[in-house]
């Protein structure tokens, strides 16, 4: 829990202490940075708003280290602060003041997708797709475009994987969510369309090109022609 308002952190905090979880809680974005090499965690709830390095900051450089899940908070609505949290690799944000209840119903979520050992998968048991010049393989959860290596966030990938599942099919947002998120997942819809623009962004596509991914406008994204 990085939070530079101390009294949410120690409420925050009790919520998961009393769930089960053991919970480091810092308030600076330097200190979280230590603390995360340390402790390795499953889940960061992560606010955007710390003194020195700000949660944008310690998120870009925590993705160079984990694959943890980041849940963003901001007490700022704009949507240019949702979009910038979620650019550096965020799995879900939440704004201020929120419901300590909502935020253990994300972070459960968040924690019930399955984290994927790529040793543990047996060779050939999840075939690798392939749509055009971009190869998925999701046991192994590596992509390629024209045999280069892609770094996808653990959420672009699952995003990128459940379109490929079914690349004939137009996955409605709510779809899309089910299938990444889970059936129990609360909030805004649009998460979606963020995490599909960073995979077009990371993939070389654009959404005037679409090579990859295209946008059925008024239903939801479908996989492109790959070319």
């Amino acid at each position: 829990m990085v939070d530079d308002e101390e009294a949410l952190a120690r409420l925050v905090a009790g919520y998961l202490d009393r769930d089960g979880f053991e919970v480091h809680v810092c308030h600076d974005g330097a200190q979280a940075l230590n603390l995360l090499r340390e402790v390795d965690p499953d889940v960061v709830v992560l606010d955007l708003g710390l003194p020195g390095l700000d949660g944008v900051e310690v998120c870009r450089r925590l993705r160079t280290f984990s694959d943890c899940y980041v849940l963003m908070l901001t007490a700022r609505a704009e949507e240019v602060d949702t979009l910038i949290g979620l650019s550096v690799g965020a799995d879900d944000y939440m704004t201020k003041p929120f419901s300590p209840r909502e935020l253990m119903a994300r972070i459960g979520v968040l924690l019930r997708r399955p984290r994927r050992d790529p040793a543990a998968a047996a060779p050939g048991t999840v075939p690798a797709v392939t749509v055009g010049s971009l190869t998925i393989d999701p046991a192994a959860r590596e992509v390629h475009v024209d045999g280069e290596a892609v770094a996808l966030t653990r959420t672009e990938f699952d995003v990128l994987a459940a379109l490929a599942s079914r690349p004939g099919m137009v996955f409605s947002r709510a779809a899309l969510i089910e299938a990444v998120w889970g059936p129990g997942w609360v909030g805004d819809e649009h998460l979606v369309d963020v995490h599909v623009l960073h995979v077009r962004q990371k993939l070389g596509d654009s959404a005037e090109q679409q090579r990859f991914v295209r946008t059925v406008r008024g239903v939801g994204y479908r996989m492109g022609p790959g070319r």
